[in-house]
């Protein structure tokens, strides 16, 4: 079995990790309601949610 015959240094093994970083995600801004929302994703916008810039739930409203 593979075994090191020398400690590997706090630096190289930081060094090597240096590549595992948390990217922030890609946010669109929809051309028919102006809201930000993640890629390939239904969002919300005042109860009625869209998908694709299309209305695709309108929100139900209570009847008084």
């Amino acid at each position: 079995m593979a075994h090191p015959k020398r400690k590997q240094s706090k630096t190289r093994r930081d060094k090597r990790r240096t590549h595992y970083k948390i990217e922030a995600p890609n946010v669109n801004t929809c051309k028919t309601t102006g809201e930000a929302h993640l890629p390939h994703r239904a969002y919300e916008v005042d109860g009625d949610v869209y998908y694709n810039g299309k209305l695709f739930i309108k929100a139900e409203t209570e009847a008084e």
